[in-house]
């Protein structure tokens, strides 16, 4: 088990209120509570953030997502549980995150056009670099996961 390192969100309030804030705006954007949550939960997993990952599960599963969806995220690819939509944001958000060779391939920044307008691409864009910075902080900080029982 792990304990924080530092109580970064009380040392630096300012920051986190706006990161917060930030988080605020894009789950109320036109992409869906829904969407970003999956977005927010896959980035975690790649980044291996155990606070996040923990979050972001059961936000989506007190928003009434179906557990096996939640399940199996991290194998999106190999299901058909997802939507195109949902897949050109998960090819998106995986790309960004990574961010192998320093760039995102126009090969997954251009099926984004057939699902999602303007906006909503920029939006996608802003959860992608919003989770990474969660997870950052998260990670850096050794921020630790209570144990809980999961949503029903």
């Amino acid at each position: 088990m792990t304990s924080l390192r530092l109580p970064y969100y009380s040392l630096s309030p300012a920051a986190y209120r706006a990161l917060a804030a930030a988080e605020t705006a894009v789950e109320a954007s036109p992409l869906g509570k829904q969407l970003v949550r999956l977005v927010f939960l896959r980035v975690s997993q790649i980044n291996g953030c155990a606070f996040c990952v923990d979050k972001h599960a059961r936000d989506l599963a007190k928003g009434g997502e179906d557990f096996q969806r939640i399940n199996s995220l991290v194998t999106w690819r190999e299901t058909e549980f997802y939507t195109a939509r949902e897949r050109a944001a998960l090819a998106w958000a995986e790309a960004a995150t990574r961010l192998e060779h320093g760039e995102v391939p126009d090969g997954v920044f251009l099926p984004l056009k057939e699902h999602f307008t303007e906006q909503e691409i920029s939006d996608l864009g802003f959860a992608t670099a919003l989770m990474n910075a969660w997870n950052r902080m998260a990670i850096g900080f050794r921020q630790p996961v209570a144990r809980a029982a999961f949503p029903d």
